[in-house]
């Protein structure tokens, strides 16, 4: 189902829902000052620092990552001159193997020749790699299949096994409920000054109207709605008088309030708020991921070691007051551990017009 409405509404998140840099400015050869971001700034800010940089060097360089333990950010570089522009900049420098070019070819090679349900993968920076996860249910012809495409790659790519299928995360239950399925409310934002809430695609796809109890009352319907390929939906709420404030819920009778939209980064400690298992934390792993659900395949995902259950979907993942993702799907649970898929907010914001209070 794919639904859109003229008028569009900004909502916030509802109820149930370092790069080192120098002490001063960071200074690119050749290119003035790119951008200021003292060595003891939040990791965010050195983020920014961080793609200017990379912007930059273009394809002398392959990526970056925060590197929590050391508390900076790694800038990979491809030859050594690269490297000393890197740290001439007050960065740390990691010569590898692979440029970002023959990495993306990896991954074009692999959506023309083994786009296969069950298979998912992404640029890993840490390991200079593309990394291709394959679930249980990749058997037999497909399997081999797979086998034949990744070995043509040669050292670019790294397979690994998810311990359970890749499914989109939504279920029949409480938080925010359609006619038959159960999602999480992810942030609330607004458009053209009227209030809003978004959540996951495949969720939008699956129900017009939602509640916020079972078999409860109407409280807003879906306007926009876009999965596979994306998976992000717009719900305009029926009262715009009504409270629809711009925090997560917690689940331990608090709150996060969130202020803005962010991209994320590899190596970010991010938290995820779900109508399922509550809060659950963990580490940003990769970006622009592509994961190909049995439903239909889904790219420029956020890759994380978050784990969800089914009815997380559509819920929040933030960093602190900035609004990072919306649950899109993955592998495992909250028990054993698991893999989670996000859609990044400040994409879906763009594409919808709207804009978080």
């Amino acid at each position: 189902m794919r639904k859109r409405r003229t008028t569009v509404a900004t909502c916030t998140l509802s109820g149930a829902s370092a790069l080192a840099l120098s002490a001063g400015a960071l200074v690119l050869p050749g290119a003035g000052t790119a951008a200021a971001a003292p060595a003891d700034a939040p990791p965010a800010a050195r983020a920014q620092a961080t793609a200017a940089l990379l912007a930059h060097l273009g394809d002398h360089a392959a990526g970056s990552y925060y590197d929590a333990s050391a508390h900076h950010f790694v800038v990979n570089v491809t030859d050594p001159s690269a490297a000393a522009r890197v740290r001439a900049a007050g960065a740390v420098a990691r010569t590898v193997r692979f440029s970002t070019t023959q990495l993306r070819s990896a991954t074009t090679a692999l959506a023309r020749r083994a786009r296969i349900a069950g298979t998912a993968w992404e640029i890993d920076p840490r390991r200079n790699k593309v990394v291709v996860t394959v679930d249980p249910t990749v058997t037999g012809a497909k399997r081999t299949r797979l086998d034949a495409v990744t070995r043509a790659l040669g050292d670019e790519v790294l397979v690994r096994r998810a311990a359970s299928p890749f499914k989109p995360l939504s279920a029949g239950g409480d938080a925010i409920w359609g006619s038959d399925v159960r999602c999480s409310l992810g942030f609330n934002v607004s458009v053209d000054g009227s209030p809003y809430f978004l959540t996951a695609g495949h969720c939008g796809n699956a129900a017009s109207s939602w509640s916020d109890s079972q078999g409860g009352g109407e409280i807003a319907q879906t306007v926009d709605s876009h999965f596979p390929d994306t998976d992000y939906a717009l719900a305009q709420y029926d009262d715009p008088a009504s409270d629809h404030p711009s925090a997560v819920d917690l689940y331990d009778g608090g709150s996060q309030q969130i202020t803005h939209a962010a991209d994320a980064y590899v190596g970010e400690q991010v938290q995820r708020s779900g109508s399922t298992t509550g809060v659950y934390g963990g580490t940003v792993t990769g970006l622009d991921a592509t994961v190909n659900y049995q439903e239909g395949s889904v790219f420029g995902l956020i890759d994380t070691t978050v784990c969800a259950e089914p009815g997380d979907s559509g819920g929040a993942l933030f960093d602190g007051d900035a609004a990072i993702g919306l649950t899109s799907g993955g592998s495992g649970d909250c028990s054993s551990g698991g893999e989670t898929f996000f859609q990044p907010v400040p994409a879906a914001l763009s594409a919808e017009g709207a804009t978080i209070p």
